[in-house]
């Protein structure tokens, strides 16, 4: 049996259904279904991390019948390049991604502001909102499985399933191994440190979300120690990355020259620099539109970055050059984080007014 395909549906059940009952307890406030929706949240984090570490397994093995590990990893590669396979592909970066989320929300749930405000409603939508991004991960893991496998069919020519994890795995004899650009030192460092960035910028978005439903000024004490998190390491993602391009790529002075995905990770930098300094004054009434506005802003733009280097319609060095249901799927996500950050915006420039 494939156990890291049966991961990913359990996952993506127990995720969604995290979800579907947080916002019911939200709106009913029966604490049965906040239990419930407390033990689907771990269930599905459980399953997304072990889902991680057996995927890390196959591919330090090179278990060559799972599609993701023959066109990312092989025997040739050190064992730090067959690590960072791991991230090297969209399957891989979305399922590190997913569980970086569920990690951090765990955190914030134990430390800190987010353990002080466990309690309260603000907390609780908060937390819906979380589950709501990861549920939209778990659907892209679903349509994209990373332990899609290769099978001997009827007609004996082998296939790839990602739906049926009870079949006869055809066993591969080599792996096609990592793209030659992205054998380099920096590849064990960059991704993951970015997509650590990346993912903590879903906790300062959910604490505005709820603030900005519930008027409730508590959510900068969540925000602003994740933005401060996803700032520093946003950070040493794009400079690692701007060591690396000039070392392989030989870019300007020094890296910069506006490839489509390097730009699309600068802007959400510049919106979460900005929500820093407006920060400081907002204890002192000032920047009470500004300050949520950066925090949706910054994550608008990681999934907008998302979009652009997994869509395919702009051509870049780091993108992948197809437009799949993934893409859509990322396009929607996207659209639907716009508008609901609009009409939240709207509602409080107007009721500010």
């Amino acid at each position: 049996m494939n156990t890291g395909m049966v991961l990913i549906w359990a996952a993506g059940a127990a995720g969604l259904l995290a979800f579907l009952t947080s916002l019911f307890y939200y709106f009913r406030g029966d604490r049965k279904l906040k239990a419930l929706s407390e033990k689907l949240e771990l269930a599905a984090g459980v399953g997304i991390v072990a889902a991680t570490l057996l995927l890390t397994h196959h591919l330090l093995s090179v278990d060559t019948e799972y599609a993701y590990v023959f066109q990312h990893s092989s025997t040739d590669l050190s064992w730090h390049y067959q690590l960072s396979a791991l991230w090297a592909g969209q399957e891989g970066s979305f399922l590190l991604w997913t569980a970086f989320i569920f990690i951090m929300l765990a955190v914030t749930r134990f430390t800190g502001n987010g353990k002080a405000l466990r309690d309260t409603k603000f907390f609780d939508l908060m937390r819906s909102v979380v589950l709501f991004v990861t549920s939209a991960f778990l659907l892209l893991l679903v349509l994209k499985n990373p332990f899609s496998m290769y099978y001997f069919p009827g007609s004996g020519i082998p296939e790839v399933t990602n739906w049926n994890p009870f079949v006869e795995p055809f066993y591969v004899p080599y792996g096609q191994g990592m793209n030659p650009l992205l054998r380099n030192p920096w590849m064990a460092v960059h991704p993951p440190v970015l997509f650590l960035g990346y993912a903590a910028f879903t906790l300062p978005f959910s604490a505005a979300i709820a603030g900005l439903v519930l008027d409730d000024k508590r959510w900068e004490r969540v925000a602003s120690g994740w933005m401060r998190f996803s700032w520093l390491f946003l950070t040493l993602g794009i400079g690692f990355g701007g060591f690396w391009a000039y070392e392989v790529l030989g870019w300007g002075a020094w890296y910069w020259t506006w490839d489509p995905v390097e730009t699309s990770s600068l802007i959400p930098w510049i919106a979460a620099t900005a929500y820093l300094h407006a920060k400081l004054r907002y204890p002192q009434g000032e920047y009470g539109f500004m300050l949520p506005l950066l925090a949706l802003v910054s994550f608008v733009l990681v999934i907008f970055s998302t979009f652009v280097t997994r869509s395919g319609l702009w051509a870049s060095v780091h993108s992948w050059q197809d437009f799949t249901t993934e893409g859509m799927v990322i396009a929607f996500f996207l659209l639907v984080l716009t508008g609901s950050s609009a009409g939240l915006l709207a509602k409080k420039y107007f009721s500010d007014d």
